[in-house]
């Protein structure tokens, strides 16, 4: 067993009751909070109601699925810094670009070793970090425009808007 940056509160979202009990065996083992659910409606509302650390989600769910939970989460301005590490058996490119850039931070096919999805998701929770004290003194902010450039991040009326590294340097410019 390694130590864990720290405990975190892991969701583990599948449909799959075996795959539930495999992932959150080996995220127990490796010293973090695990709760588990098997729908996207149940997953949002575990994360508004306790903001998880992280989310490992299936992409194939009832209801909604694991493409749209994670757009729900990504343009909520209280959920979007959660990272997701997504667990899912359509191992197509076009499926991992389109999560990907939905927002997640990584993207495990099935079959999958238990091992190398626990490193990873150390890897992410590795890479967040809280803002810093000085965030402040990096945001302009003009009417309904906020732009924070330390996290080369725009939000208009609240919602972010995604812009390419050269769009945002020119924004950040003007």
């Amino acid at each position: 067993m390694t130590e864990p940056i720290s405990k975190k509160q892991v969701l583990v979202v599948d449909d799959e009751e075996d795959i539930l009990e495999l992932v959150a065996f080996h995220l127990k083992k490796e010293g973090h909070e695990v709760r588990c659910t098997t729908t996207g409606e149940k997953a949002l509302h575990i994360i508004q109601s306790e903001q998880p650390d992280l989310v490992v989600l299936d992409l194939m769910l009832p209801g909604i699925n694991g493409l749209e939970v994670a757009k729900l989460l990504k343009n909520n301005l209280e959920t979007r810094d959660i990272p997701i590490v997504m667990l899912t058996a359509k191992g197509e490119e076009s499926d991992m670009v389109t999560g990907l850039e939905l927002g997640a931070d990584d993207y495990v096919t099935k079959p999958f070793s238990p091992r190398i999805l626990a490193a990873r998701i150390k890897a992410v929770l590795r890479r967040k970090t809280p803002p810093s004290v000085d965030d402040a003194a990096d945001v302009i902010k003009i009417h309904n425009l906020v732009i924070h450039t330390g996290r080369r991040e725009v939000l208009v009326d609240n919602k972010p808007v995604h812009l390419t590294f050269t769009e945002f340097g020119i924004l950040k410019y003007l």
